[in-house]
């Protein structure tokens, strides 16, 4: 029996969960980092929280006898997959990142490509008035830079601590987003630039094509560095590596 540590918070994560779930020879669980308030759980056992780093990372890996580590948390959280990388590194144990292909901009769209949060919010200043902000709650602070917009925040939970935005208004919500929908709410709300992480995958990507169909700018938060870890695009590539392993 292969045991394997799913790095999980993602689509991905679940649906490779659901795969692996009774499966006769991989012994899986997932973990999750706990900044969703109530995430949906996989049918795994599932730990929530954190490790404490690449030691305490490296340290449950040796003590749970995991044989190999599927890193399928969010394309930017950089610091547990480069935890992830160091600690497998350490400890001998094989990881794979699991992951969704980047966003692409094709015909009619209007990207504003930028290489981080602090920069998305320099480059408000030469743009309209109504922003819609689509990166979750963790980096909204960022915007504090540029106070005098109008900002429409989207996050699952409510941002801690909320932002020092005069003019703000807070949608909590959680995805799969439709095309009609995201369109009914920019139009209502009278969005004129949409903010977003280029997160990937079909679960938000419904934001994108309403803004081209508006003809909105989009400011587009670049994915961080990677850290040389071998990909897998699918859930069936990461369950037939799995396979392998043992």
């Amino acid at each position: 029996m292969v045991k394997v540590l799913i790095l999980g918070g993602t689509t991905e994560a679940t649906a490779l969960a659901r795969r692996l779930a009774g499966h006769s020879r991989i012994d899986a669980r997932v973990s999750l980092a706990g900044r969703t308030r109530n995430p949906v759980l996989p049918p795994l056992p599932t730990r929530i929280g954190g490790f404490g780093g690449v030691e305490g990372l490296a340290g449950y890996l040796h003590a749970e006898g995991i044989d190999a580590v599927i890193d399928a948390t969010h394309p930017f959280a950089a610091r547990i997959s480069a935890n992830a990388a160091a600690a497998c590194a350490r400890v001998g144990v094989p990881l794979r990142l699991l992951t969704r292909p980047a966003w692409v901009a094709g015909p009619g769209d209007r990207w504003i490509g930028v290489p981080d949060m602090d920069a998305a919010a320099l480059a408000l200043r030469d743009l309209d008035d109504t922003v819609f902000l689509t990166i979750g709650r963790q980096e909204v602070e960022a915007f504090e830079a540029v106070p005098d917009k109008r900002y429409l925040i989207r996050a699952v939970d409510p941002p801690e601590p909320m932002p020092a935005l005069p003019r703000m208004t807070l949608i909590l919500d959680r995805g799969p987003f439709t095309v009609e929908g995201e369109l009914a709410l920019m139009r209502g709300q009278g969005v004129e630039v949409v903010v977003s992480k280029n997160s990937g995958g079909r679960a938000t990507d419904a934001k994108l094509e309403a803004a081209r169909e508006l003809g909105l700018p989009v400011v587009m938060v670049e994915r961080p560095a990677g850290n040389g870890v071998a990909e897998l695009h699918g859930v069936d590539g990461a369950v037939g590596w799995l396979e392998g392993v043992g």
